[in-house]
């Protein structure tokens, strides 16, 4: 069930019977010459409509645009401010909490976010209290962190995973969108790692196509349909525990 796709008397029927709310969270940039510029936004939707479907949870709509300040020297990239993404999430959360719901699982597709998210978690909590809903909880789950997930990528593709336009999440867009599928030349192979991240700049400077340690050619749409079920069979259970919580 999608919220936008809701009338506003069935999320009123759906509060009768279940205070959760499950938010896609990515972000719009870079991800080296076959990635697409959705990729973050676009894997974190895909997931949360699958776990949303399977617990018969509402799924709210994804915050595409994240904190990627370091990728900016691409063209493309888009970034919020940290200071921007917190006031977006709070002022989101805020009336959906005055509506009702008390439990946001945030479905991460952008390690960028983190630091971000828990900061926002701090001022929705703050805003929770002065509303007298201090039940309200958050939670982010990185959905490329899902043990099985992780460990089905690194039983892929090993060492050349790398850290940023992996091949993991080219190939789950690639099974959600085969009709959009990229192909370029990758020179190195294997992208460089190792070096630290400052601006955009110097990001550029040491990653210079974008990718971070990874080679993206070995991405499939089959190894996206299984990371795919991997990552859905996973966050399902922790979003059901999550919800359950005290």
């Amino acid at each position: 069930m999608l919220l936008h796709l809701s009338t506003w008397p069935e999320v009123e029927t759906y509060l009768s019977q279940s205070r959760g709310l499950i938010l896609p969270i990515g972000s719009t940039e870079q991800h080296g010459p076959t990635g697409l510029i959705g990729t973050d936004a676009i894997c974190a939707e895909v997931v949360a409509k699958g776990v949303g479907e399977a617990t018969h949870a509402l799924v709210g709509p994804t915050f595409n645009i994240g904190m990627a300040l370091h990728h900016t020297a691409f063209p493309g990239s888009l970034s919020l401010r940290p200071s921007t993404l917190i006031a977006v999430i709070l002022d989101t959360l805020k009336p959906l909490i005055a509506h009702g719901f008390t439990r946001f699982f945030f479905i991460n597709g952008h390690g960028g976010n983190v630091a971000t998210l828990k900061a926002a978690f701090a001022e929705v909590y703050a805003a929770a209290y002065d509303l007298n809903r201090p039940e309200v909880r958050c939670q982010v789950a990185n959905w490329y962190m899902a043990r099985s997930v992780y460990q089905l990528a690194k039983a892929l593709y090993g060492d050349q995973e790398g850290s940023h336009a992996t091949p993991s999440e080219v190939a789950l867009t690639q099974y959600a969108y085969p009709e959009s599928i990229k192909t370029a030349p990758l020179d190195p192979q294997v992208a460089p790692r190792g070096f630290p991240i400052y601006s955009a700049t110097d990001f550029r400077a040491h990653y210079p196509d974008g990718r971070m340690g990874s080679n993206p050619a070995l991405a499939t749409p089959e190894h996206g349909r299984q990371l795919y079920e991997a990552a859905v069979k996973e966050l399902s259970n922790s979003y059901l525990q999550f919800l359950n919580a005290e």
